[in-house]
């Protein structure tokens, strides 16, 4: 994800301090890693420094004070620009659960072990969405579907390896499945 665009698009319609884009974009993105304060901060600096954003006022609210930013006019065509174009496709091949399991391949270290924890955790987490409502609504429920999607994805990829491994090595991921499939 661009986080210069995606800032872009957190302060499109409304100026914004640093504080306010950091929660937008939880609230945006719930099921994600929350956005770091110090990032926020950095961006939005970035874009002040490359003409995108600029400082509409500076405000004191009884607490530190807070910049407040809003696009300019470069901004918003670079947010234009950037939402009319499609976006790659993923699956690079570099995602840490494709680095972990090539890694436990080549070096022998507890494959299958790794595998059917891989997968223990994938179930795990798509029960924990799918037991909690995402919010009210339907950006909400597309992030979560899309990441639902991914992990289901996960999840047959790491089928995919489990045939791939040597037999005995997947005999110990069926055991392994068996105790954590409920």
């Amino acid at each position: 994800m661009s986080l210069t665009e995606l800032h872009l698009a957190l302060l499109a319609g409304v100026p914004r301090h640093g504080y306010d884009l950091k929660h937008e974009h939880d609230h945006w993105f719930p099921d994600s890693r929350p956005l770091p304060f110090g990032q926020v901060y950095a961006t939005l600096a970035r874009l002040q420094r490359d003409g995108l954003v600029e400082v509409v006022e500076t405000r004191v609210d009884g607490g530190p004070e807070r910049t407040v930013y809003a696009l300019t006019d470069d901004g918003r065509a670079r947010l234009h620009a950037w939402l009319g174009e499609p976006a790659g496709p993923t699956g690079t091949g570099a995602e840490e659960i494709v680095r972990k399991t090539i890694a436990a391949l080549h070096t022998g270290i507890d494959v299958a072990g790794f595998v059917g924890r891989q997968r223990a955790a994938h179930l795990r987490r798509i029960r924990e969405l799918q037991e909690n409502p995402p919010g009210t609504g339907p950006a909400e429920r597309l992030v979560r579907e899309h990441l639902i999607a991914h992990l289901d994805a996960d999840l047959r990829w790491l089928e995919l390896a489990t045939a791939l491994l040597p037999a005995d090595a997947g005999e110990e991921i069926r055991t392994l499945d068996k105790g954590t499939s409920s």
